[in-house]
């Protein structure tokens, strides 16, 4: 794991938005597409306000996909779909081809489901977030799928998350431990002691360890 800390948060999301643009534009020398993964919440919005622009990536040649999703309407305020299409999928960035995975109804069927991804393995580029419980994607510690979303061969894996909150679909561990390249960005001091304890814990107790081990960690207290 390779840790980098920054003075402030708004220079940290632009850097690591430069860092992302730098990572994408490399990948594209030498492959015809790209797949760039990143999360929902609250953390990476202003990195793909800063991403978005990034007028000199030919972005039709990327396919944009989430690490996971919450399963509610796309115009609903939880839809972490929605937050890509307003904030990472304009400006220049709406040229990209969005990688959507979400079942059309009620049902999943995770491997017909998991065909829409399998084309974009292994993900080029990974952006991840943490939780203080030390989550990743939608793959959390005590979750009834915990088990299956550190195992399957799948990329996809249906999540019912220990809180009680809507189901989700997640990119499985599995699709998050092969991106060839992988960033995790966090923000304040209690989630940087999450980190320095998942260190030491397996990906039962704290998803996140999963992935740290090739992970280039972003982090400001503010």
């Amino acid at each position: 794991m390779k840790l980098i800390e920054y003075p402030d948060a708004e220079m940290m999301m632009m850097d690591l938005a430069n860092t992302l643009a730098g990572e994408l534009e490399s990948h594209l020398l030498n492959h015809d597409t790209v797949s760039f993964a990143v999360p929902g919440g609250t953390t990476p919005g202003p990195i793909f306000d800063v991403l978005c622009a990034a007028k000199h990536l030919d972005w039709a040649r990327i396919n944009v996909m989430l690490t996971d999703e919450r399963r509610v309407p796309e115009d609903h305020a939880r839809s972490n779909t929605r937050l890509v299409k307003e904030r990472l999928l304009v400006d220049a960035a709406a040229a990209a081809n969005y990688v959507s995975y979400l079942p059309a109804g009620d049902a999943a069927d995770i491997a017909e489901l998991s065909g829409a991804v399998e084309p974009h393995l292994p993900i080029s580029v990974l952006l991840l977030g943490m939780g203080a419980d030390m989550h990743t994607a939608s793959i959390f510690p005590n979750s009834p799928d915990l088990e299956m979303a550190l195992n399957t061969p799948l990329p996809l894996v249906t999540v019912q998350p220990p809180d009680g909150l809507e189901p989700r679909i997640s990119l499985s561990m599995k699709a998050l431990q092969d991106a060839m390249r992988c960033h995790v960005v966090i923000i304040g001091a209690e989630k940087r002691e999450a980190l320095e304890r998942a260190q030491s814990l397996t990906p039962t107790d704290a998803p996140i360890a999963g992935v740290l081990s090739g992970a280039t960690v972003h982090w400001a207290e503010s």
